[in-house]
C-alpha cells in the first residue's frame, strides 16, 4: 500500500495519463485502424474524410461514454461497498440494474418503445424506483436501515425484477430484438447526445462524492463512533444512496447493465491507497474509466467484424477476479 501522499499523488497522476491513453486507442483501434495524426485532425476539424467522420461521429463518443460510464461504475461501487459494509457489493446490490431492464422491456412490450433516447430515459426512472423501494424495505424496523436489510432488500428487489423481465421477453420476442443487445451492456452505437443528457446527474454525483470522502471515513469507523463524532450517518447515507443511484442509473441508461466494473475497480483501487475515500474515489474513476474504455477495445477484436458487447467482456475480466476476492473473504 501507498505509504504517504507523494507517492499517491504521482500514482493518481500515472492513472489520469492511462486515462487518456485508454481514450486515445478507444479512438484509434477497431475494424478500420486510424492513426494519431488523423485523429489529432478530425478532432480539430482539419479533414472531411470517412476516417475523419467515423472518428468525430463513432469512435470518440465511444470513447467518452465508455470513459464517463467506467468510471461512474466504479465511484458507485467504492460508495456501495462503504455504505453495505460488504465487500462483494455492487451497484447491482440497489437493484439499479434489474429496475432499469424491466422498465425498458414493459415499455416495449405494452408501448412499442424502440428509441435508444427512450431507452435511456426509462432505465434512468427504473432505476431509480428500483433504489427507493429498496430503501423503503431495509428502512421498516425499530432499527431502521442496517447493511444487512439493505443487502437483502437489494438481492430480493433485483431478483423480482429479473424474473418480471425474463417472463416478458420470453412472452414477447418483439421485446427480445429490441432490447437484447442493450441488455447486454454496450457502448457501441451511442451518440454524444445520450451522454450530454446524463452528463448532469453524473456531475453532480462526481463532485458531491468527491467532497462527502471525509464524511464517508467517518462512517466506516462505525455508526457509534461516527455519531460521537458528530456526524450525522443517516443523512451521509442518505447522500451517498443518491450519488450511487446518479452514477449507476446514468450509466446503466447509456450503455446498459455493465456488470463487474462496480465490484472489481475499488478493490485495485484499495491495493494502492487503503480505505481513505479522499484518494480511493479519484483512483476508481480513472481505473475504472481505463478498464472499460481497455475491455471495449479488446471487443472490437475478439470475433471481428463484428463485435462483442463490452459487458460480455467485462463479465470475462471480472468473473475471475469475484472468485478470488469471494474465496480470500471466505478464508478470512
Amino acid at each position: 500500500m501507498l505509504e504517504n501522499s507523494t507517492k499517491r499523488f504521482v500514482g493518481l497522476l500515472l492513472l489520469v495519463l492511462t486515462f487518456f491513453i485508454s481514450m486515445g486507442m478507444s479512438i484509434i483501434y477497431g475494424y478500420t485502424d486510424t492513426s494519431y495524426q488523423t485523429a489529432i485532425e478530425a478532432l480539430m476539424n482539419k479533414g472531411i474524410s470517412n476516417e475523419h467522420l467515423v472518428i468525430n461521429t463513432v469512435r470518440l463518443p465511444r470513447a467518452l461514454i465508455g470513459a464517463a460510464v467506467g468510471a461512474s461504475l466504479a465511484m458507485a461501487g467504492a460508495l456501495m461497498q462503504a455504505l453495505t459494509k460488504n465487500p462483494l457489493a455492487s451497484p447491482g446490490i440497489f437493484g439499479i440494474n434489474a429496475g432499469a431492464g424491466f422498465l425498458i422491456v414493459l415499455c416495449v412490450t405494452f408501448f412499442q418503445v424502440s428509441s435508444l433516447y427512450m431507452f435511456s430515459l426509462l432505465a434512468l426512472i427504473g432505476a431509480a424506483l428500483a433504489a427507493i423501494i429498496v430503501f423503503i424495505i431495509s428502512s421498516v424496523g425499530k432499527e431502521g436501515m442496517t447493511p444487512i436489510k439493505l443487502t437483502l432488500a437489494g438481492t430480493a428487489v433485483a431478483t423480482l425484477f429479473a424474473s418480471l423481465t425474463q417472463g416478458l421477453l420470453v412472452a414477447n420476442e418483439k421485446a427480445l430484438e429490441e432490447v437484447l443487445f442493450w441488455l447486454a451492456g454496450s457502448v457501441s452505437g451511442r451518440k454524444l447526445e445520450m451522454l450530454t443528457s446524463v452528463l448532469p446527474y453524473f456531475l453532480i454525483a462526481w463532485v458531491g462524492s468527491f467532497l462527502l470522502a471525509s464524511k464517508i471515513n467517518i462512517i466506516m469507523l462505525g455508526d457509534d463512533v461516527a455519531k460521537g463524532l458528530g456526524q450525522r450517518t443517516n443523512f451521509v447515507k442518505l447522500i451517498m444512496a443518491i450519488f450511487i443511484v446518479l452514477l449507476a442509473g446514468s450509466s446503466v441508461a447509456v450503455a446498459g447493465p455493465i456488470g463487474f466494473i462496480g465490484i472489481i475497480v475499488p478493490h485495485i483501487a484499495r491495493a494502492f491507497v487503503g480505505n481513505d475515500h479522499r484518494w480511493l474515489l479519484p483512483y476508481c474513476a480513472f481505473i475504472g474509466g481505463s478498464l472499460l474504455n481497455f475491455a471495449d477495445i479488446g471487443a472490437r477484436y475478439i470475433l471481428m467484424p463484428q463485435e462483442v458487447p463490452v459487458g460480455i467482456m467485462t463479465a470475462f475480466i471480472g468473473v475471475p477476479f469475484f472468485i478470488y476476492v469471494a474465496r480470500r473473504g471466505i478464508l478470512k
